[in-house]
């Protein structure tokens, strides 16, 4: 960051600070926005039992952004991403893709490509809001939330009669982006189909590589790669009578990402085939409304995701022998030809999921939320696996109770009991308190989770040829469950208009599991070269082991202020601190590491403005700025610092009320022009291109009237002490 940045920080900080000690006359959006991500149950967002971080419609309507990861990282400062072929490596105080569940509407995304999520399945078209419950501390979900939950909440049109969208979006390197919507309620029966498209033509922020065991000044990679993708989703519902409904929906998506061919250097595998991703989708379920408020719900999910390589030159690819029709040769690695215009299956990943929910209302200021759920995982991995195929399944009991015996006081106590195929049964109790005192809340949490290896890290073999020289990950049959034990303590005021918060945290993990670098010693196949920096090479190959013992502890803070009806300043901030522990079985020493992509620092503010000069045109303005420190890893160096700013501008067109409304939505990303110049593929900071800009054309048309909304009912309010 140069000292021209730190002065627009600075003053910035200041203007928040300063203009704080006006007198309040307006009231925050946020007091009346509706969480449900924390404990299963609605809450203005602030009276929510369990600390909770939203990314309203607003800001992601000023914001602009072309996909999740650039609405994460940009609006908040708890996340760190390096976006790759494989997906996001996405990172939530400290912890990655693995311990991080990402929900829509409730549901689990599926995805997951070498431990790292394809966040392109989500379209950020098509989403309400985001709610962000960081750390285990909610028994509603599972082994996955250790660091956090992130809950997608999606649009519903459940207005009578027909709405229809279409936004399209284009800016530099020929990125695309089209986003379609159309929707119909007709007596009980309603659907909506959505579709959304992607392409982009990828760029090269260095022609230097490392690769063959050398430096390479004429690299044809790319940083970002060229790619398509697209998806298609229905969803289908029907009310037979006012107190229930019944839905069923599905998806079909499919992304490829489209290589450089040969070039000076064409050994180098990247070369020789591109990628293919198949994904789909299926649900079904129902809502019983037993009360106004108590429900019994089912769903039964069934997702499949599956990537191949198509080959784009000839290629010699590494297979396990397997079965007893190899003879002495079962076990052993040899090499096939793989011929242009073929096309191999790498892993296919499916999981059926069942979940049956109850919330009660119960008598004494108690809420009751209970709930069964099982999940069966299989993996298909002809080349990947010892037999080709693998299976894990868990089921798991929960109960979780909020108490409001006092006005000021709530208690949320859960417990969720976990039976896993593999390593049996496990219990993890939950309890968080919250004191309400005026506009302040205090909130503390202690939560215990429990995670389970996954099949990949437990049997998957990725093996493959780089020049002179292979690369291998190896699952290891040896691993032991993860266990944590999550703190939290966060204050919290919520004015009319300013809102601060501030949350310190630590997170104690045993048995983290991590790819480590270890001695394979005879095994012929499990070496690979890595760069150190300076020219030199090391031999290594990297296996899923248990960590002794890790942590992470830090301290997010964030601020907004509505200056005047119309304009709106935001700033957050997160310090992350983290450690971990691994015994070195060659020196019988136990080393300390920093946990790979902890930055100590991370930024993010903005200024919205927003004026309607007549009921036909209103103008919308967002300036954001996002940042990070040093990213530490332990191989590949560290990634540098950063700071980024960005403009868009909103112009919505049409009255309230009518048909048709248009907006035209123009905005330049990374405007100082910074880019990471360091050599493939160890530009570990921030991927970015440089300058970009973009316009984005949308049009609506509604034709309804509107039966529902997301406020809460006046019983619900005064049962758990929701004032306005």
């Amino acid at each position: 960051m140069n000292k021209g940045q730190k002065l627009a920080v600075g003053l910035w900080l200041l203007a928040v600070g300063t203009w704080a000690q006006t007198d309040n006359v307006w009231r925050t959006d946020s007091l009346q926005e509706v969480v449900v991500t924390g404990t299963g149950t609605q809450h203005l967002l602030k009276d929510a039992p369990v600390q909770t971080e939203v990314i309203t419609n607003k800001m992601l309507s000023q914001y602009g952004g072309k996909s999740l990861e650039d609405i994460l990282a940009g609006l908040t400062a708890s996340f760190a991403f390096n976006e790759g072929d494989m997906g996001s490596q996405m990172q939530l105080n400290g912890l990655g893709n693995n311990y991080i569940l990402i929900l829509i509407d409730g549901k689990r995304i599926h995805g997951d490509v070498g431990g790292e999520n394809d966040l392109s399945l989500i379209d950020p078209h098509n989403i309400e809001k985001i709610e962000i419950v960081k750390g285990a501390q909610s028994a509603l979900y599972g082994s996955d939330a250790m660091a956090g939950v992130i809950n997608i909440i999606t649009k519903k049109h459940t207005e009578k009669g027909i709405y229809a969208d279409n936004s399209t979006r284009y800016g530099t390197h020929n990125d695309l982006r089209q986003h379609n919507t159309l929707a119909f309620n007709i007596g009980k029966i309603g659907s909506q189909t959505n579709f959304q498209m992607q392409r982009n033509d990828g760029w090269q922020n260095t022609p230097e590589e490392w690769a063959e065991g050398m430096v390479l000044t004429d690299s044809r990679n790319k940083t970002v790669n060229k790619f398509r993708n697209w998806q298609i989703a229905e969803r289908l519902t029907y009310q037979p009578m006012k107190n229930l409904e019944f839905y069923a929906e599905g998806s079909y998506y499919k992304k490829n990402i489209l290589r450089p061919q040969n070039g000076s250097h064409p050994s180098c595998d990247v070369y020789t085939y591109d990628l293919r991703y198949n994904n789909a989708s299926a649900s079904v379920g129902g809502k019983w409304n037993l009360t106004e408020r108590d429900y019994l719900s089912l769903d039964v999910d069934w997702n499949k995701h599956a990537y191949f390589y198509d080959y784009t030159a000839r290629h010699y690819d590494y297979v396990l022998l397997q079965g007893e029709e190899y003879g002495e040769q079962n076990g052993e690695w040899f090499s096939v030809a793989m011929l242009p215009g073929q096309s191999k299956l790498q892993s296919d990943q499916q999981r059926l999921m069942g979940l049956l929910k109850g919330v009660f209302y119960l008598p004494y200021k108690n809420t009751l939320n209970t709930g069964a759920e099982y999940r069966y995982d299989y993996l298909k991995a002809p080349d990947r696996t010892e037999t080709g195929t693998a299976d894990d399944w868990t089921a798991a009991l929960y109960v979780q109770d909020e108490f409001n015996l006092l006005k000021w006081l709530n208690i949320t106590a859960g417990l969720r009991l976990v039976d896993n195929g593999s390593f049996g049964f496990h219990l993890t109790p939950k309890v968080s308190g919250m004191l309400s005192a005026g506009d302040f809340r205090f909130r503390l949490g202690w939560s215990q989770g429990f995670k389970t290896p996954t099949v990949k890290e437990l049997h998957y073999r990725y093996l493959h040829l780089m020049g002179s020289s292979t690369f291998f990950n190896i699952g290891n049959t040896s691993l032991n469950p993860q266990t944590s034990n999550y703190y939290s303590a966060n204050v919290e005021y919520r004015g009319r208009r300013l809102t601060a918060s501030v949350t310190g945290y630590l997170n104690k993990l045993d048995n983290m599991i991590a790819l480590v670098n270890v001695d394979v010693g005879e095994i012929p196949v499990g070496v690979t070269t890595a760069y150190l920096g300076d020219g030199s090479s090391k031999v290594q190959a990297r296996m899923y082991k248990n960590m002794d013992d890790a942590r992470t502890c830090g301290l997010d803070a964030t601020l907004s202020y509505k200056v005047m009806k119309e304009l709106t300043l935001s700033s957050a901030y997160s310090y992350l601190d983290t450690k971990a522990h691994l015994y070195d079985e060659k020196t019988d020493q136990m080393n300390t590491v920093i946990i790979d992509g902890t930055a100590y620092h991370k930024w993010s503010a903005s200024a919205i403005y927003s004026h309607s000069f007549s009921n036909s045109y209103k103008l919308g303005v967002s300036l954001s700025t996002r940042g990070s420190s040093k990213r530490f890893y332990q191989n590949n160096g560290n990634g540098k610092a950063f700071q980024i700013w960005r403009l868009n501008t909103t112009h919505d067109f049409g009255k309230t009320g009518k048909m048709l409304a248009y907006k035209i939505e123009l905005g330049v990303d990374n405007i100082f022009n910074y880019v990471d110049r360091t050599m493939r593929p160890y530009h570990l900071g921030n991927n970015t291109s440089g300058t970009t800009v973009y316009g984005t054309f949308s049009i609506k048309f509604n034709y309804g009237k509107k039966v529902n909304n997301n406020i809460l009912s006046t019983k619900q309010k005064t049962n758990n002490n929701e004032e306005d």
